[in-house]
């Protein structure tokens, strides 16, 4: 075969796959990878508090796919060229051996994510690509079925393909030269953000996490299981990344203007919950309420939610009452409280919306509007909950874009 250039544009988890599956596929090939930032791998740097979720344990391709609002079982194809498994055992075939976590969570036993950035880089290092930072790519131009890149601070370059992998915009701007070569942008909002509480006394117990609860958002099909983290300006955790993720347009629409109900003990048999709470208030009538956390929540959430219900923290088991009971109930298993806004951290930013999938081959993740160029990662409409998930969509689509098929 005939050597070629190939254009990488984005240095970000697909951007790097992407130049290596070029360089494996087609060892002959000149690879370059273009990064406008000063920065690679950003994303791969802070993912799960630095110790970059590389991945999720998933027994199959399909219960792979569901994780997926945008994306789904359109995923499939690429995930059977290149699965989580496979993700794996590409990182410890190269020193950097995983552990799965109690979620289904993969992290480098390092709990570093510099380890997963030090091996992408020497990767690319042997394979002579390269890459060059502070090289952003302003247009694209055809020029019998080459491409011409033009570029913020540099002479223009000729290439035979190029894979864009420039990651998700907040803004349907940020699309606008991929507009420009004929595709269709579903338009972006924000996905994976934390709800926003200004007026809620919750949270003033920021830090605790509970483990095992469920939200609903108000007039929705929206339900997550989870653990919750309060935080100073509301509520975080991945119960409450999977709702914003799989409500992320429904949301959008309400402007961030809603209610959830939480489950705080993700109990639903009201009934099992009477018997229990009074089975206890019979066997320890003189006990105090207050200093018997019965179902092992934080003890400053169990005095937040007795005060909620009515229960005063002075006040005996035999002195609660039936009627006292169901509200302490109510209030454990449906809690409401009232979302006003969004936090999204700008580094960790993922999009809902992008390149419309109808428009590229998932084969080979190939345009079917120009041709020689490929797509990976999160300019298309492609996003998962939290969990790797993300990264895996970019490992995946990055290899099979890589082939060049």
């Amino acid at each position: 075969m005939i050597p070629k250039q190939i254009a990488i544009v984005g240095g970000g988890a697909a951007g790097f796959f992407s130049a290596l599956s070029v360089k494996e596929h087609h060892p002959n090939h000149k690879v370059f990878l273009f990064e406008k930032t000063s920065k690679l791998l950003s994303k791969v740097k802070i993912s799960g508090g630095g110790r970059c979720n590389i991945t999720h344990y998933s027994e199959d391709i399909n219960s792979l796919c569901d994780a997926y609002p945008r994306g789904g079982k359109k995923l499939k194809s690429i995930f059977y060229q290149f699965s989580n498994i496979d993700t794996q055992n590409w990182f410890e075939n190269r020193g950097v051996p995983l552990k799965t976590e109690y979620d289904g969570r993969m992290f480098p036993v390092s709990d570093q994510s510099e380890s997963v950035i030090k091996c992408l880089i020497s990767e690319c290092e042997r394979l002579g690509i390269e890459i060059q930072v502070n090289h952003g790519v302003n247009s694209l131009e055809n020029t019998s079925d080459k491409w011409k890149l033009h570029f913020s601070n540099s002479k223009p370059i000729i290439f035979d393909s190029v894979i864009i992998t420039t990651g998700g915009s907040p803004k349907s701007k940020g699309f606008d030269w991929i507009s420009n070569l004929g595709h269709n942008i579903i338009f972006p909002v924000p996905s994976l953000f934390t709800f926003n509480m200004p007026n809620e006394l919750i949270t003033k117990l920021m830090g605790i996490a509970v483990e095992n609860t469920s939200i609903k958002i108000e007039g929705s099909k929206i339900k997550t299981q989870g653990s919750l983290l309060i935080t100073h300006w509301g509520m975080s955790g991945p119960v409450i990344l999977k709702a914003s993720s799989l409500g992320a347009r429904l949301l959008s629409e309400k402007n961030y203007q809603f209610e959830i109900f939480i489950n705080w003990i993700d109990e639903t048999n009201t009934e099992l919950l009477f018997q229990k709470l009074n089975d206890f208030a019979n066997s320890h009538p003189s006990k105090l309420i207050s200093r018997n956390n019965i179902f092992s929540l934080p003890n400053r959430l169990w005095s937040f939610l007795l005060e909620k219900a009515e229960v005063s923290h002075d006040q005996k088991w035999n002195e609660i009452g039936k009627k006292s009971i169901r509200k302490l109930i109510e209030t454990l298993t449906q809690d409401n409280y009232e979302v006003s806004g969004k936090t999204t951290f700008k580094e960790e930013f993922v999009t809902c919306g992008g390149i419309n999938l109808d428009e590229i081959d998932m084969q080979n993740m190939k345009s079917k509007v120009s041709s020689n160029i490929y797509f990976a990662g999160e300019i298309l409409n492609i996003d998962a909950i939290t969990g790797g998930y993300n990264f895996q969509a970019a490992w995946s689509g990055g290899y099979v874009a890589g082939k060049l098929g």
